[in-house]
């Protein structure tokens, strides 16, 4: 028995998310129906990060126990010929037997995108949320420092979340304009349901100058959903590095 570790990348839009579901398809159901397809036993996958229904990956990671003789770099290239198109492994290795990706210390960085301008572009609609009300970017840098460090962040965490703690750190959140294009880039060591997605969308809000920067201190004290802004679109939202700390 060996334990493999899978990166993998894809694209959220077709699928109810990472995490098997009772109906409609996954990312984690696809890996291991196409695993059990190619190995011949029955596999289930464990994932690093459950990103949400129609949020996107560049580098997720899952583990699975295996007794097949494929070396473990192999499997990569056939896994990804049984795989839908929007799905692709990236690199496969074997692990230590005790490596479980969610518990490790790891830092996650994910990406969220917002076209801002006056209209739509057909191109970024799967990936990145589109608004054509002018956003203050330099508003949105001065309420993102507020979220910056050690936080009880149960004002950004969804209200259907079941946690034993809504304490997390944020080690960098950084916001940049890139033309028409705005990027919200957040790393830390976890993150709640939804979290990031609120963040995002109460930066938004900043943005519009619909709350003043320094009003993030106040919704983190409240520790209360309503306090801050509204969920952003999945669409926009990509996991894009995921680091496991030595």
């Amino acid at each position: 028995m060996k334990r493999v570790k899978l990166v993998v990348a894809y694209d959220g839009t077709a699928y109810q998310g990472w995490q098997v579901q009772p109906l409609g398809d996954t990312i984690e159901g696809e890996l291991n129906r196409a695993l059990t397809q190619l190995l011949g036993e029955k596999i289930q996958v464990i994932g690093a990060s459950r990103t949400d229904s129609g949020v996107h990956a560049l580098c997720n990671v899952a583990v699975f126990d295996t007794d097949t003789r494929i070396p473990a770099e192999k499997i990569s290239y056939a896994l990804n010929q049984r795989l839908p198109e929007d799905i692709r492994i990236q690199s496969s290795e074997e692990v230590p037997s005790d490596f479980h990706p969610r518990h490790c210390e790891s830092r996650k960085t994910y990406e969220y995108r917002i076209v801002n301008r006056e209209f739509p572009l057909p191109t970024k609609r799967l990936y990145a949320y589109f608004t054509y009300v002018p956003l203050d970017v330099e508003k949105m840098k001065q309420a993102a420092a507020y979220l910056v460090g050690e936080h009880d962040f149960k004002s950004f965490c969804s209200t259907a979340a079941v946690v034993e703690s809504t304490v997390r750190t944020i080690h960098e959140l950084t916001v940049e304009r890139q033309q028409e294009e705005i990027i919200i880039r957040v790393s830390g060591n976890g993150f709640l349901y939804n979290m990031v997605r609120i963040i995002a969308g109460t930066l938004m809000e900043a943005g519009r100058g619909n709350l003043k920067p320094e009003q993030i201190k106040d919704i983190l004290d409240a520790k209360d959903r309503q306090a801050a802004g509204p969920t952003a679109p999945a669409c926009g939202l990509t996991l894009v590095k995921y680091e496991f700390m030595p």
